[in-house]
């Protein structure tokens, strides 16, 4: 205990005596008897317009003062501020910063930020928006500024700092298949990826780095990207390195266009010949890359895995039986169809793939040992043993050995199986070649990484597949979406619903002659509505 400080327990209170007895008294008079008269009034309730442009303004000032202990003091986590104000000063090396606030919306202030980074006798100035909210301080009542890293740039997430000195790795010049320079402006879903590639390949490439503000990643930004320093400001330019990438120019474009029309959504297109991919792009508010990084349930795209199961175990085949009751009952688990879905038992598997019919996969679930379509995703589709080397980190799919109810649910894409669009395409691309080919983004010869193999599909398999997916996608729930496409097409939807949300997620994967495609919106309905048309413009783009 601190030299001073005496605690005495008196009839059950405590007292805590610091310097002297007459402070002590005061504050065991003040425990006995709720408080003193003249003692302040702790407010509550949600801060009024005034106190946010108060609590707002003093911040302002103590921030362009550069007394960021100061400033730290007046947000509600002042150790996590004040450490990331403080490195705003002294490590990203940003001077006479000027705060013009916008105009207030309720808790919310914007506002545009002027100031200048220098280093080592270089200078450049720095502008950009940002915002920041007023909220009552739990414990003292007082109106704070609720701290969030974005409040000193936007682009700051939880364990980030802004840094200025030589860049972690030379710029690159990343060019498309055919030559054609993608810049993270042109093509903004790049722009993580090739921040990664950046880091990854910069020096391999022949590049020498320049003197850079950057954001340095970490917490759970670098979960989703390690290691990979966003560029802000370059102060003296590097000697870029030539890097080259699978990516299509043209895919890539139709492809950041297609997703801006949903929310939420991403999408992956790869070449089945080679593994190739030839376009990624997300339209999502947290800007994760979910396109390759993301884990869901992809619904009833993953029927392509289980029938594959199916005809590989010698349960059912293409234009054998598989009856579409209303519902079907397993593991006491009850599994409906799509609403407004006409029962027919005497369907054959192709029928029901092409309806998406729920209930004729659940029938047969107990045909199919616990681990089949573990086996499946992971011997024949390379899926779900983390050993993909693509060029940046993905995440490979998961499809568990899940018994009980699950077993049934595993096989509609949903109980634990997880997956990404980028696993979805290289399902598809699976499919339409019969064989399995890691997906890649940036040639294997760059650094001769091993890359992960699988069995494939047998020929009577694949062929199977191919044929169930044409007549999806000519006559069953993916002909809407791909009615504008000519050529050898196959698709197949999707619908995940998720506890607590609304709408279902919607997929969708399908391929047209040398590319294969596979998108996700959450919450966009069923898998024709949302993902069904970013699949089919990207599709048309072709590679």
């Amino acid at each position: 205990m601190r030299k001073g400080v005496k605690v005495t327990v008196i009839g059950g209170v405590f007292a805590v005596m610091v310097g002297g007895a007459g402070y002590g008294t005061y504050n065991l008079v003040s425990a006995i008897n709720g408080g003193s008269p003249g003692s302040p009034v702790v407010k509550t309730g949600p801060p009024d317009a005034d106190e946010v442009r108060e609590a707002s303004e003093a911040f302002f000032a103590a921030w362009e003062k550069g007394d960021m202990s100061t400033a730290a003091s007046l947000t509600n986590y002042a150790g996590e501020a004040g450490a990331l104000l403080a490195s705003y000063r002294d490590n990203a090396y940003i001077r006479d910063v000027r705060i013009t606030p916008g105009e207030v919306t309720g808790y919310t202030v914007p506002f545009s930020v002027k100031a200048t980074v220098s280093y080592e006798g270089k200078s450049k100035p720095l502008t950009y928006d940002s915002e920041l909210k007023v909220v009552r301080g739990e414990t003292t009542g007082k109106a704070l500024v609720d701290w969030e890293p974005s409040v000193v740039h936007p682009e700051l997430g939880k364990g980030d700092t802004l840094v200025t000195g030589e860049a972690s790795a030379p710029p690159i010049e990343a060019v498309d298949r055919n030559g054609k320079e993608l810049s993270k402006e042109k093509y903004p879903s790049l722009g993580p990826i090739l921040d990664t590639l950046r880091e990854k390949y910069g020096e391999q490439a022949g590049g020498e780095p320049g003197i850079e503000l950057s954001i340095r990643r970490g917490g759970d930004s670098a979960e989703k990207e390690p290691a990979a320093d966003t560029s802000l400001l370059t102060l003296t330019e590097g000697k870029p390195g030539r890097l080259p990438t699978t990516i299509s120019a043209s895919a890539q474009a139709a492809a950041e266009k297609a997703v801006q029309q949903y929310a939420e959504s991403s999408v992956v297109a790869v070449k089945p010949s080679t593994g190739e991919v030839l376009a990624v792009a997300n339209h999502r508010e947290d800007g994760f890359n979910a396109a390759f990084l993301g884990r869901l349930a992809p619904g009833s795209t993953m029927k392509i895995i289980s029938a594959a199961t199916l005809i590989d175990n010698g349960i059912t085949t293409a234009t054998g039986p598989a009856p579409c009751p209303a519902e079907a009952t397993w593991q006491s688990a009850t599994f409906p169809n799509l609403r407004g879905m006409t029962p027919n038992e005497q369907a054959t598997l192709s029928e029901s793939f092409a309806r998406s019919c729920n209930t004729a996969f659940v029938k047969y679930a107990d045909e199919v040992q616990v681990d089949s379509l573990t086996k499946e995703a992971e011997e024949r589709f390379g899926l779900g043993r983390g050993d993909w080397k693509v060029g940046v980190t993905t995440y490979d799919g998961s499809v568990p050995a899940s018994g009980g109810y699950k077993t049934a649910a595993n096989m509609l894409g949903q109980g634990d199986v997880q997956m990404n669009p980028l696993n979805m395409a290289s399902v598809t691309a699976t499919v339409k070649t019969g064989r399995f080919r890691q997906p890649v983004i940036v040639p294997q010869s760059l650094d001769d990484r091993e890359l992960a193999t699988a069995e494939g599909l047998s020929a009577g398999t694949a062929q199977q597949l191919r044929q169930m997916m044409n007549r999806t996608a000519t006559s069953g729930t993916g002909a809407a979406a791909m009615s504008g496409l000519g050529g050898d097409i196959g698709a197949k939807t999707g619908s995940a619903e998720v506890d607590g949300q609304q709408a279902a997620n919607s997929w969708f994967t399908g391929y047209r002659n040398d590319v294969a495609a596979a998108a996700m919106a959450e919450a966009g309905g069923h898998g024709g509505d949302a993902a069904g048309p970013i699949v089919a413009a990207v599709l048309q783009a072709g590679g």
